[in-house]
């Protein structure tokens, strides 16, 4: 079946599906208040941010704090010692090639161990896991820390073959998001493959919270340079929290096999401006105070706007 087939079929699916669709750019449902907002205009992507570059060898570039520590225990810790690791041993292997070689040595040694070097071996070793340790474990809980009082709740779940959304304190009912085709993709300067046709909308500089279930079989949602992964398994509700830094668009696609079509449901995140993002919330009849109150909102703008300038 080709990548069109299975982009029509998945609209066929959504179309068929019992929750609602909700596009960013349009107007709310029948239960909407009689009073319409305009959503924000769909944020164009830019090149490079936020999904794949061609030839990167590396982490994508990363816009969330746990990404940013996870990215630098990556390039800046691990690379480095596993380079200096790496041609250490080669260097002995060829050292003892060429120093112990029958030519060089008619009579070979008997030497049966040295204190001095089996010392070396087993202290260097610790100290290199503790230097490794550190950060990794540090990072770990960093990721699964309970996300604040104030964080938007955002319930995803995973469907052969695409993604439903629902903002329980706001409101909004679950939408679906499908593929786009090439031909939708290629007109919003958008990547295909990774481009849906309903955005999952978050607020910048706003801890969120992630209740990731699945309806069928094992997902997984996977936005790499928000540093965001999490299985999403029929029958249970796992959580995953984050802050995004910067406004833009970040994809990503499930990351566990699926069935047939599992490469064709892609994730597409628009972080928007605290304001933008309430504009949103009153264009999909939702409500951006929540079920926590307007105290919630004015904390989380008070944060982002005390939060220094990212760049």
């Amino acid at each position: 079946m080709s990548q069109d087939a299975f982009a029509q079929d998945n609209a066929a699916a959504a179309a068929n599906a019992t929750a609602p669709v909700a596009d960013s750019a349009a107007a709310p449902a029948a239960a909407a208040p009689a009073e319409k907002v305009a959503a924000p205009a769909r944020m164009r992507p830019t090149e490079g941010i936020g999904m794949p570059r061609p030839g990167e060898i590396t982490l994508q570039e990363q816009f969330s704090p746990t990404g940013r520590q996870g990215r630098w225990i990556h390039d800046s810790l691990l690379l480095p010692i596993i380079t200096v690791i790496s041609l250490f041993v080669l260097g002995l292997m060829l050292y003892a090639m060429v120093r112990f070689r029958r030519a060089a040595n008619p009579v070979p040694s008997k030497t049966s161990h040295n204190t001095v070097i089996e010392i070396i071996w087993t202290v260097v070793p610790v100290i290199i896991l503790l230097v490794i340790a550190v950060p990794s474990i540090s990072l770990i809980a960093e990721q699964y820390k309970p996300a604040p009082k104030n964080a938007l709740t955002v319930k995803v779940t995973g469907y052969q073959w695409y993604w439903g959304y629902e903002y329980p304190d706001q409101g909004i009912p679950e939408f679906v998001s499908n593929m786009q085709t090439p031909e939708k993709a290629l007109a919003n300067g958008e990547p295909y493959l990774l481009s849906p046709d309903n955005r999952l909308v978050l607020p910048v500089g706003r801890p969120v919270k992630l209740i990731i279930t699945g309806a069928d079989v094992i997902h997984s949602f996977a936005v790499p340079s928000l540093w965001v992964k999490m299985d999403a398994v029929p029958g249970r509700l796992n959580e995953k929290s984050f802050t995004i830094e910067k406004p833009g668009v970040y994809y990503g696609q499930c990351s566990e096999l699926c069935g047939a079509r599992h490469g064709f449901m892609p994730i597409a995140i628009e972080a928007l401006p605290p304001a933008q993002f309430d504009q949103w919330v009153r264009s999909q009849g939702g409500d951006p105070a929540g079920k926590g109150g307007a105290a919630a909102t004015a904390a989380a703008a008070a944060d982002s706007a005390a939060a220094p300038a990212k760049i």
